[in-house]
Formats: structure tokens, C-alpha cells, sequence
């Protein structure tokens, strides 16, 4: 009896485990979209106005 508890126990801790893995995974790939989603608008931002964008960090006059 006591070795099928035990077997039973590793297999719900397994399951667990692998669905653990699967929501973490799917958080990760949501991230990831997010992350490429605001690296495309700054990539877009600095194609349209650039220079602009550079110029605004240059120090003028004892700033």
C-alpha cells in the first residue's frame, strides 16, 4: 500500500509539474510578444524621426 501512494504521489507531482511548465511557457511567449511589440514602436519611431530623436540628447550650452 504504501509504495502505490507513493507512485500515485510522483505521478500527480509530474502532471503538476508539466502544467506548470505549459502556463509558464505560455506566459514567456506572451512576454515575449509584448517585448517585440514595443521594440517594433521604438524600431518605427526612430525610422520616421531619427535625427530629431538624437538631436534632443545632444547638450547645448552648459546643460
Amino acid at each position: 500500500m504504501p509504495q502505490e501512494f507513493e507512485q500515485a504521489q510522483a505521478a500527480a507531482e509530474t502532471v503538476a509539474e508539466q502544467e506548470s511548465a505549459a502556463v509558464t511557457s505560455q506566459e514567456t511567449s506572451d512576454q515575449l510578444d509584448a517585448l517585440d511589440a514595443v521594440l517594433d514602436d521604438i524600431e518605427s519611431t526612430l525610422a520616421t524621426n531619427a535625427e530629431e530623436y538624437v538631436s534632443s540628447f545632444v547638450q547645448k550650452g552648459g546643460e
